[in-house]
């Protein structure tokens, strides 16, 4: 791939990058189909080894992405990694081809490497996780797409933003592939290199919006919290979140979904394959709560279905018959957890309710006026737990309680005053009632 044709009729746009200049164009876009820079190869520890000095013979951010095989796979390792740095090749490394077992020590050098200079990346939260699997830590971010929702764009994915800012398509054919598939071709190859060949121009683009509207520290007090965020912690009871368990109403009949779901997950682990693909939740649900008296009628049952139905029957019907027997049995609902669902708020606790329906709209507004989607200018369930308390009674109780939540400082002082302005609002409200 090393030998790909520069495109020459790509342009990025002219001088003024303000939203508001850039308009619907008049003729179609140049398509971008082919990377403009070299494009390498990584599938050793000496390729991987001269990746890396090279590299490093250069200066500036690191353009960053990862391909995962998401909906295939039950792990969710990179199966590849793109790396460009302006100036160097685009190199595609094959961590699996390295590293066939996930293991951070054959990318020691490329870590330490890039843990000297900012990555840019589109949508950085999707990717951080399996670059971290490699050891690959940033030391600040540059998030394409988060920055695109602060400065206001309406669509947020890397072609539509690169329409938008660059007045360049990208050919973007290959985005739900199975990337652990080997040998790749080459259409691929050029779909992911792509991916970090455009980020150096979009970064300066939209760097000079954020600044004309006066949001570069939003965006990246925004970045910073992405790349500072905690591993969520794993549900309890995970197989709770099935799709359509919500209709299985007896403890028995929860027990045979449980107990089918862990030897799906067993196999879907030992495989390497997504769970899914083996039997779909649609077949556990089905299964629960017509459950089969014998092996066969299993088989002969016409909505269980999926690639591992049939040819491990006797794992499934092991774990109906366990669900069956177990005198472990689930309670139909867990325990609540945290502050109760808002929607029972209007019933149950009306004075939070009234708190949240005088505060909402005017967070609404101000997400409107500042042209952010409003679930960026402040989480929702930060705003549910501050209306679900006690009420705050200053502003400096107002934002220290969302500092806590997690709420970043330019959030915080857009929405303490609105935030107090809501709470005055529903308390003269209840006062007046």
């Amino acid at each position: 791939m090393s030998d790909r044709p520069t495109v020459d009729d790509v342009k990025s746009a002219e001088s003024d990058q303000s939203l508001d200049a850039v308009e619907a164009p008049s003729a179609p876009l140049p398509l971008l189909s082919y990377p403009r820079a070299e494009v390498f190869m990584v599938e050793s520890d000496e390729e991987l080894a001269e990746a890396v000095e090279t590299l490093s013979k250069r200066s500036g951010p690191f353009a960053v992405d990862a391909e995962r095989a998401s909906g295939f796979k039950y792990s969710q390792r990179a199966y590849l990694v793109q790396i460009y740095r302006q100036g160097s090749p685009i190199y595609l490394i094959d961590p699996a081809a390295i590293a066939p077992v996930i293991d951070a020590k054959p990318f020691e050098s490329l870590a330490k490497l890039m843990g000297t200079a900012p990555w840019i990346l589109h949508a950085a939260s999707q990717d951080i996780p399996c670059l971290r699997e490699l050891g690959l830590e940033a030391p600040e971010l540059l998030d394409t797409e988060l920055g695109s929702r602060i400065a206001g764009l309406e669509r947020v994915g890397l072609g539509a933003v690169t329409e938008r800012l660059l007045g360049v398509r990208l050919a973007k054919e290959h985005s739900a592939v199975d990337w652990s598939i080997r040998p790749l071709s080459d259409d691929w190859l050029h779909y992911a290199a792509l991916d970090v060949d455009v980020l150096f121009e979009l970064w300066d683009a939209l760097e000079a919006v954020l600044v004309e509207r006066g949001k570069l520290d939003w965006a990246k007090q925004e970045f910073a919290a992405v790349l500072n965020a905690q591993p969520k912690s794993a549900k309890v009871d995970k197989w709770r979140g099935m799709t359509g368990l919500h209709d299985v109403k007896e403890p028995r009949k929860l027990a045979v979904a449980r107990e089918l779901w862990l030897a799906r997950e067993q196999l879907a682990v030992k495989l390497d394959v997504s769970p899914g693909r083996l039997i779909p939740d649609s077949s556990i649900v089905n299964v629960s709560k017509e459950t089969p008296r014998t092996k066969p009628q299993l088989s002969g049952n016409r909505a269980f279905v999926g690639r591992a139905s049939r040819t491990y029957v006797d794992l499934w019907w092991k774990a109906i018959e366990d669900g069956s027997n177990t005198r472990d049995l689930p309670p139909l609902k867990l325990p609540a957890v945290g502050i109760p669902n808002h929607r029972i708020w209007p019933t149950r606790f009306p004075e939070a309710d009234a708190r949240l329906k005088a505060i909402r709209p005017l967070i609404a507004l101000c997400a409107e006026e500042h042209g952010i989607p409003v679930e960026n200018i402040l989480t929702p369930d930060f705003l549910r737990q501050i209306c679900f308390e006690p009420p705050l009674a200053t502003a400096e109780d107002i934002s220290q309680a969302l500092i806590e939540l997690g709420a970043r400082p330019w959030q915080v002082e857009l929405v303490t005053p609105l935030i107090l302005q809501g709470l005055a609002v529903a308390s003269k409200d209840a006062s007046a009632g």
